[in-house]
């Protein structure tokens, strides 16, 4: 490496070194420790060769001085052309063993990206639903990504760098001093004109950075939010196409300007490295011509001492900059490390069983329930905040307390906010209660696994969610198994084979970003085709039918009648039409039931009930034929 390219490093990791620089800690490193524990074998060979390349490039500058020596001593043809030899040797020698560290490194360090990503990826699964409503994705996924990354750099780069550079240092320092103690004073005397000015730049060019960063960060915010479908929508309904455009312009027009500055500080930098560069190899050569021309050193030790010179100044300017570079990199472990302390409020305990076999109900036993504060499950970085909420929640459940028999259907109905979906969200563990018992087929949900508890009970909520994937993806999320004609069979009964088959690409068409390609009525019926294809023994049904129009509403209730036949099913409906069925209808008022009966008996008793039928139908709507 040489003189120039080792400050510019050392100045571009003191621009890209994260601010926040934690000291060391022996837990830290322990935990460091264990992740690198699997690559050990990898390591070792990795750091070895490093080793031996870090001589090798010692070695070169000495032969080259031979060769020169050779030849003003006037010698025969051999002795040159043998050290020749023996430099296209090393070089060879070092060029393969350059390969063989990028190797090990790249085994190392994407080896240590993937059980990072791997490790916090699974971790965040686990974590409950609380946590996805509070923590920003984009936090999160840079976590994933740029956390990551910089942990990796610690083996990959810094690790190596440190070694190899130390091997050189101490060794070029030892030959140079060998060689001329006076020609080596000299240069450590130069080495701070060569240190300084790229440090003190690189806390200069870290300022405009952090400021571009910034810029950048808004405008992809910006371009997130209105790129999106919904966004896009909202944009040409409200937007202001002009003000869009000019705010963009705006920070566009920064990010140049920042640009063209950076660009002239980098350039006024490695001009004045490059000029303090030759300068330094102008005083040894001087110094040194001057010894040799006395008699006092050989013509070759002058040309390796200025070759030894690269050797010297690269590593210490290298690592001058290392103590930035392995802090960074420990403060992306720490961050990385964050998420993974996070502890989640759902889990799985030890010895959890299967839900037991034959007919599954659904019971709430006074089942008192609040969200839990946000220091229980997010973090102010994932929130991107100064500090976290920990105002105590205050119960939205008080001591619900309900069964479904297997085979029957209970509705919930209330106003909004009432705590509906809240109850729904306990049967799967979405959330834990607080007190009290959810139990399927007598079995608290807390003892149970979770992947019996996801085989027995299916949920479709109101929102009918799809992934920017293919139908049949989306439906083989219910049950990867699935032969083609059950698809199909779903898609029948869902009132979507139709539509599925006229297009194009049938089953293999993407259906968009969250479903946009399709319409609202459409993407909650592939929802409901999805739990028609899992055949759960409970089936929660959330708002499942708010999106849809009369005629899909009509078509999908046939479906869902047809799918509800003989299972145990919790509804969910703000249309009282939908559930006059039910074989019990309990009322939710501020977190308890009000009420609970059957359409009949509850229009019979006048209350709450009453009052919200006659509310939903006096805007002309009419009111179903049958009061059943």
């Amino acid at each position: 490496m040489s003189m120039e390219m080792a400050a510019w490093n050392s100045m571009y990791h003191a621009v890209h070194a994260q601010e926040d620089q934690r000291p060391f800690s022996l837990p830290l490193l322990r935990r460091i420790a264990a992740f690198a524990r699997p690559h050990a074998r990898h390591l070792t060979w990795f750091l070895a060769l490093s080793v031996v390349t870090a001589v090798l490039t010692v070695a070169s500058p000495l032969l080259a001085g031979e060769v020169v020596n050779a030849i003003t001593d006037g010698g025969a043809l051999g002795p040159v052309l043998l050290l020749a030899g023996l430099i296209a040797t090393v070089a060879i020698l070092e060029a393969v063993l350059r390969l063989a560290v990028r190797w090990f490194s790249a085994r190392v360090g994407e080896g240590l990206i993937l059980d990072l990503r791997t490790t916090v990826y699974d971790h965040v699964q686990r974590m409950p639903v609380a946590f996805f409503t509070r923590t920003r994705t984009g936090a999160l996924v840079s976590r994933l990504n740029n956390d990551v990354i910089g942990a990796q750099r610690t083996f990959s780069n810094v690790l190596s760098g440190v070694v190899s550079n130390l091997v050189t240092l101490v060794l070029a320092l030892g030959v140079m001093l060998a060689l001329s103690w006076q020609i080596t004073l000299l240069a450590l005397v130069l080495l701070p004109l060569f240190v300084v000015p790229a440090r003190r730049m690189g806390a200069r060019l870290a300022r405009i950075e952090r400021e571009r960063a910034l810029h950048n960060a808004a405008m992809g915010t910006q371009m997130t939010e209105r790129f999106s479908a919904p966004g896009a929508t909202l944009v040409k309904l409200f937007g202001r196409p002009r003000e869009e455009s000019a705010e963009f312009a705006r920070r566009a027009g920064r990010v140049r300007d920042i640009g063209v500055r950076t660009a002239m500080v980098q350039e006024v930098f490695f001009t004045a490295l490059t000029l303090v560069s030759a300068l330094a190899l102008a005083l040894v050569y001087g110094l040194g011509g001057f010894y040799a021309l006395r008699g006092q050193l050989d013509a070759g030790t002058v040309v390796s001492m200025g070759m030894l010179l690269t050797r010297l100044y690269a590593p210490l300017t290298a690592l001058a900059g290392a103590r930035v570079e392995v802090m960074s990199a420990l403060v992306s472990f720490s961050r990385v490390f964050e998420v993974l302390d996070l502890k989640p409020l759902v889990d799985e305990r030890p010895g959890a069983e299967t839900v037991p076999a034959g007919p599954v109900s659904l019971e709430f036993d006074d089942v008192t329930f609040a969200y839990p504060t946000a220091d229980k499950v997010s973090l102010a970085s994932l929130e991107e905040v100064a500090t976290l909420d920990v105002t105590e929640q205050r119960d939205v459940l008080h001591g619900i307390s309900f069964r479904v028999e297997p085979g029957q259907t209970v509705a919930l109905v209330g106003s909004s906010g009432a705590g509906k979906s809240t109850i729904a969200q306990l049967a799967p563990r979405l959330h834990d209660v607080d007190s009290g018992a959810v139990r399927l087929a007598g079995v608290d949900v807390r003892d149970l696994t979770f992947d019996s508890v996801r085989a027995t009970l299916g949920m479709v909520t109101q929102d009918g969610h799809l992934f920017h994937e293919s139908i049949r993806a989306n439906l083989s999320l219910a049950r990867p198994e699935a032969a083609e004609e059950e698809l199909w069979d779903v898609l029948r009964r869902a009132r979507l084979d139709e539509l599925v088959a006229s297009l194009p690409d049938g089953l293999d068409t993407v259906v968009g970003e969250r479903g946009y390609r399709f319409s609202g009525g459409e993407r909650q019926r592939l929802t409901i085709a999805r739990l028609l294809l899992a055949a759960p023994e409970v089936v929660l049904l959330d708002e499942a039918t708010s999106a849809l129009d009369s005629t899909s509403e009509a078509a999908v209730q046939e479906a869902l009648a047809e799918a509800l036949q003989g299972r145990t099913a919790l509804v969910i409906a703000h249309r009282l039409s939908t559930v006059r069925a039910a074989d019990a209808i309990l009322v939710v008022e501020a977190g308890r039931i009000v009420e609970r009966g059957t359409h009949t008996e509850l229009l019979a008793r006048d209350g709450r009930y009453a009052e919200l039928y006659r509310t939903q139908f006096a805007t002309g709507d009419p009111e179903p034929a049958t009061a059943g």
